[in-house]
C-alpha cells in the first residue's frame, strides 16, 4: 500500500500491539494469556508493518532472524522442561525461586513458547510475502 495515512497509523498501532503482546505475556504467567497468544499478537503487529512497508523493512527492524528466535525459544523450552530433573523432580515440574525473585521455570517455558511462535510464524509469513512480491 502506498498511503501515508496507512503507513503512519500502522507504525503507531503496531507499537501498541507489541506493548500489548508483552503485557499478555506477563499476564499469562498467573492469569489467562501467556506466551502463545502474546506471540500471535506480536506477529500480527509485524504483519501490519509488512503490509504498510515491506518484508525487507521488517527484517531490518528485527534484531535477530526468525530462525534464531525460534532456536532460542526451543532452547528455553528444553531448559525449563529438563531443569527439574537436576533437582530430583519429575520432568516439567515448576521450580520457583521466591527467595531471590518470584520467578520460576513456568516463566522460562512461556518465554520459550513466545520466542518459538514469533520466530516460526513470522518466518513463514515473511517467506510467503517475499514469494508473492
Amino acid at each position: 500500500m502506498n498511503s501515508i495515512i496507512f503507513r503512519t497509523a500502522s507504525h503507531i498501532v503496531s507499537g501498541l500491539m507489541l506493548l500489548f503482546s508483552v503485557y499478555l505475556f506477563f499476564r499469562g504467567h498467573n492469569q489467562p494469556g501467556g506466551g502463545f497468544i502474546g506471540a500471535l499478537i506480536a506477529v500480527i503487529a509485524f504483519g501490519l508493518l509488512m503490509l504498510s512497508e515491506s518484508p525487507d523493512y521488517v527484517r531490518r527492524q528485527l534484531k535477530q532472524t526468525p530462525l534464531f528466535m525460534s532456536l532460542i525459544g526451543v532452547l528455553c523450552l528444553l531448559a525449563a522442561a529438563v531443569m527439574p530433573l537436576f533437582f530430583g523432580q519429575p520432568l516439567l515440574t515448576g521450580l520457583w525461586w521466591k527467595e531471590i525473585l518470584p520467578l520460576g521455570t513456568p516463566l522460562l517455558f512461556d518465554l520459550g513458547v513466545y520466542l518459538a511462535v514469533i520466530g516460526g510464524v513470522l518466518g513463514i509469513l515473511l517467506k510467503v510475502e517475499e514469494e508473492l512480491s
